[in-house]
């Protein structure tokens, strides 16, 4: 058996981008990308941005293994010195293992930067996925191991990535967020006609309201999008990170390095207002979903919200005959717009084996609080109740 050789770089820079596509995104040869957070361009545009860095906690050690040197597998993985930016937290296992003395910084995290999408994190040439997921685990918590370093965390990877990787020791959390999915439909309409009638009728009705604002909502991708689209949306972006999260996560040369780079991946929705931008909402365009990422404005107006974030990518959704919408993290109001819950998959592994097993008996409590919950805002959703027992 071909030895693997195992290297930690310190750039998304280092590796070719051949290299690491092949790996994230073979599909990307004869199509659109599963995944679009996970190819090599979005991850060097926040490099090149100084989104991430050593000044941000965020510190690329992307791990490659190859094989004759041929890459065969690899993780986008950082060395965090904070938990801000990653969706699944695990703030209060920090605190509980500082105030037992512990050292819980710095960590190692696998993920997409400040991006809460389920998509592969351990990445594979096809048709290595096992023993290239075990390789990347017994490489990493080595890694770990070796630099004193207290965990690992693989978040938002797939459910089928959580299975594979729970019988190769890691712990496997679930959680959930709100997804909408496209039963055929044939246009906006269809979707609606599976909805109760209430529901039905405050969702026109929010359409109605934001529609009647006399702004003109533009969906642009591709070439459609001009710079100087994404200097309005900076400022709509500062606006909501700012209040979000007090400092933006992204700088504005991260929307610069998205234009030159991953325009063609992007749907910008903005409100016009004559000619200036008024409002805005940053999608990622998977080859099988819609990622809604940012929203901001400098009107206000009411239900545009919902307009520009979940109302249009459902229109550009059943136009473009993708199945799912992933509207990001958090926000039970999703739930009466279409958006169910769904279940979210991540990893963990921890030095300490006390603090394992204490992790260990939370995760399961809190997956059986998760599926609880799911059943029960599912039978509470918008659909008509025959209707909401095939969207579970």
């Amino acid at each position: 058996m071909a030895e693997i050789d195992a290297t930690l770089h310190n750039s998304f820079a280092e590796i070719p981008s051949a290299d690491w596509d092949a790996l994230a995104c073979p599909e990307g040869q004869t199509g659109r990308a599963i995944d679009p957070f996970m190819t090599h361009r979005f991850l060097l545009a926040l490099e090149r941005s100084g989104s991430i860095g050593p000044r941000t906690g965020w510190q690329p050690r992307p791990l490659v293994l190859r094989e004759n040197g041929v890459a065969i597998a690899a993780m986008a993985m950082f060395a965090k010195g904070h938990s801000q930016g990653e969706y699944i937290f695990d703030h209060s296992w920090a605190q509980a293992f500082e105030r037992a003395g512990g050292q819980y910084y710095p960590k190692l995290q696998v993920a997409a930067p400040f991006t809460p999408a389920t998509g592969r994190r351990l990445l594979t040439l096809p048709g290595r996925e096992a023993d290239g997921a075990r390789a990347l685990v017994s490489a990493a918590t080595q890694i770990a191991t070796q630099n004193n370093l207290s965990s690992l965390h693989i978040t938002f990877c797939t459910e089928a990535e959580a299975a594979r990787a729970e019988t190769l020791g890691l712990m496997h959390r679930v959680t959930q967020q709100y997804h909408w999915q496209n039963n055929s439909y044939a246009d906006f309409d269809g979707f609606l006609a599976q909805l109760s009638s209430r529901k039905r009728k405050a969702i026109r009705k929010e359409r109605a309201t934001a529609n009647d604002a006399g702004l003109e909502v533009r969906s642009l991708t591709g070439d459609q999008i001009q710079p100087a689209h994404w200097d309005a949306f900076w400022q709509f972006y500062q606006d909501t990170g700012a209040r979000k999260w007090g400092t933006p996560y992204l700088t504005r040369a991260a929307f610069a390095e998205f234009h030159d780079t991953m325009r063609d991946d992007i749907l910008l929705v903005l409100a016009f207002d004559g000619d200036t931008p008024v409002a805005g909402a940053l999608n990622f365009i998977g080859r099988d979903a819609l990622y809604g990422r940012y929203w901001g404005c400098t009107q206000e107006h009411p239900c545009l919200h919902f307009e520009l974030c979940y109302y249009r990518a459902i229109d550009w959704a059943i136009a473009h005959g993708l199945q799912t919408v992933e509207a990001g993290a958090q926000g039970d109001h999703k739930l009466a717009r279409g958006y169910l819950p769904s279940p979210v998959h991540s990893l963990h592994w921890i030095a300490n084996d006390g603090f394992a097993r204490a992790v260990a008996d939370y995760l399961e409590a809190e997956r059986r609080a998760v599926t609880d919950d799911i059943e029960v805002l599912t039978t509470l959703g918008p659909f008509r109740r025959d209707e909401s027992a095939q969207n579970p």
